[in-house]
């Protein structure tokens, strides 16, 4: 039986993305954009407000972070993971590869607002997937080439299955926070542990 890899391959991740993430992507406020679950988040903040050693954008806005990055890295808002699968997982890889529009950290127009996030998302996804999809057998085994400096031998099959890992990962990091938020009122400690338990 010949399997059509090229279709298995994109079919994953846009099954995901149409009925499960995207969908509970609506709504998303700029309350919840910009909410620091916790102190010392990183996240995206009008340009000069930010204290993070990397304030990166081309706009109003910019995206923090650090190189190298600290271990442990700092929680990250949804407005700085969405900034990052907007820019580092979708543009930058739907542009080496796909010949969409360049885009890099350093040179983003970062969204001051959650409807303008969503809608660079929904681009930046759109021109990964038409690209994707697009592949067929051949693409899909060709090499990546210098775009993915290390891994530039690797298989276009292997930047496929990367890409569905971080966007899966990412948006589910989104969904988590936006449960948080919708419950923050009712957080509270984990009970201490008791050594005498059980």
């Amino acid at each position: 039986m010949d399997l059509n890899w090229n279709s298995l391959l994109t079919e994953q991740l846009d099954w995901h993305w149409e009925h499960h993430l995207r969908p509970r992507l609506d709504g998303l406020t700029d309350e919840e954009y910009f909410w620091e679950p916790v102190d010392g988040c990183w996240s995206v903040r009008p340009r000069g407000a930010s204290s993070a050693p990397v304030a990166a954008g081309s706009g109003d806005f910019v995206i923090e972070f650090a190189l190298p990055e600290p271990d442990p890295a700092p929680v990250t808002t949804i407005a700085w993971r969405l900034g990052h699968l907007v820019v580092g997982v979708l543009g930058a890889r739907a542009a080496a590869h796909f010949g969409a529009p360049a885009v890099d950290y350093q040179g983003f127009a970062y969204a001051g607002t959650a409807a303008e996030a969503l809608r660079q998302l929904d681009g930046t996804y759109a021109a990964w997937r038409d690209g994707a999809r697009a592949l067929g057998a051949e693409g899909l085994a060709r090499p990546c080439g210098p775009a993915e400096g290390p891994y530039a031998e690797e298989p276009l099959a292997a930047l496929v299955l990367h890409i569905n890992r971080e966007v899966l990962h990412h948006g589910a990091e989104i969904l988590l926070l936006r449960d948080l938020y919708r419950n923050r009122r009712s957080l509270r400690p984990s009970p201490a542990f008791d050594e005498a338990s059980p």
